[in-house]
């Protein structure tokens, strides 16, 4: 019987290792849709309601912001900007996304986008109740469970009402 291949570490599992946050690895299958990748998840909806998108926002008054909201629901710039301290709040153009946050469409995680850039992160108030959360883990395809009171404190998030 041959080795099963194990996937390196992603610099979130990485950074989950080092302070010690217990997390398990996801991994979906990928297809291309024009020239962007997107999950096939084939998960319920109630799971996909536990994965949760991070998006990019520029504000007017604190440049980047980022995002995130369960990947069902949609987020509300009203109340981003507002608890961000911002008059209004855009998401960040694609062709300006890997430049801005490091990771393609697909790939923003909270956790390595507040390790690498130190962007302020918003998530929505229901990933609290919820407990464990999905988020990416900075590679297509490749996620990471984890508690969002870990999450939170690790990136200095606010939780807050951002959905629609």
């Amino acid at each position: 019987m041959g080795k099963k291949k194990k996937l390196a570490k992603t610099l979130v599992e990485q950074i989950l290792d080092k302070a010690n946050i217990s997390y398990e690895s996801v991994s979906f299958a990928t297809h291309t849709e024009g020239d962007v990748k997107q999950m096939d998840t084939n998960e319920s909806a109630e799971d996909r309601h536990n994965i949760y998108k991070t998006l990019a926002l520029l504000g007017n008054k604190t440049g980047p912001v980022i995002g995130v909201v369960p990947l069902d629901e949609h987020l509300s710039y009203k109340k981003l900007a507002k608890i961000s301290g911002n008059k209004k709040v855009g998401m960040v153009p694609l062709k300006d996304l890997l430049k801005t946050t490091g990771y393609e469409h697909g790939a923003n995680s909270p956790i390595a986008i507040y390790e690498t850039k130190h962007y302020p992160i918003y998530m929505d108030e229901i990933a609290e109740k919820q407990g464990e959360i999905i988020v990416s883990a900075g590679k297509i395809g490749r996620s990471v469970r984890v508690n969002a009171k870990d999450v939170k404190k690790l990136v200095h998030a606010t939780f807050g009402d951002l959905i629609e």
